[in-house]
């Protein structure tokens, strides 16, 4: 089991100079782009640009604060308009997407999941959860107080894990409107991932 606290995690700059990415977990540890299975972040977006395209992956994205993006596909001419905070949309990863913003500058957290070996769900969760209760998985505190264990989580502070372990609930401390981003991650129906030392690689680009 694995915390983090995103206002330690130092900001990555695109190469497109159109925001920055601050990335919470990346399985396996020490993977590429070319071979990630799945990786977990935030961006902050700044000016328009076009997603980098990632064959074989899924992805999901999630409003966090801002007036939001619009998101346009260049296959099928698609628009749409992500500009309701916490509300998750997908896409495949090797669509060309080019995005502008609808106000000012935006973040958003973004799943993804190389297909052929993960399946991820991203949603939001306002009652307590348990991590470690799935194969592998992610939170993040978007509002309230959580506590594990002997710990409480403020917002951007959570925990991912590798594996299916033992652990204590996550609950809400007794707050109006908790919210916790939860990502559940389960193997592929024909992968078997091997057992693997848990960590993590910042990369540059959305």
């Amino acid at each position: 089991m694995q915390s983090f606290d995103l206002s330690s995690i130092p900001p990555m700059p695109w190469k497109n100079g159109g925001g920055t990415t601050r990335e919470l977990a990346c399985w396996p540890p020490g993977s590429t782009w070319e071979n990630f299975e799945w990786r977990a972040s935030v961006a902050s977006v700044a000016g328009p640009c076009t997603f980098s395209a990632f064959a074989g992956v899924d992805r999901q994205i999630m409003l966090l604060e801002g007036s939001g993006l619009r998101l346009h596909r260049q296959d099928s001419g698609a628009i749409h308009a992500l500009d309701v905070p916490w509300r998750s949309q997908g896409f495949p990863g090797e669509a060309a997407i080019d995005c502008a913003l609808l106000g000012g500058p935006s973040s958003d957290f973004n799943l993804m999941v190389r297909r052929a070996r993960w399946q991820g769900q991203l949603r939001v969760a306002r009652e307590a959860c348990v991590p470690g209760s799935t194969p592998a998985g992610l939170c993040m505190v978007l509002a309230g107080r959580w506590r594990h264990g002997d710990a409480v989580l403020a917002p951007g502070q959570g925990l991912w894990w590798s594996q299916q372990q033992a652990s204590p609930a996550l609950t809400p401390v007794n707050e109006p409107a908790p919210a916790l981003a939860w990502i559940v991650l389960s193997p592929a129906p024909s992968f078997n991932p091997p057992p693997q030392e848990a960590g993590a690689k910042p990369h540059e680009t959305i």
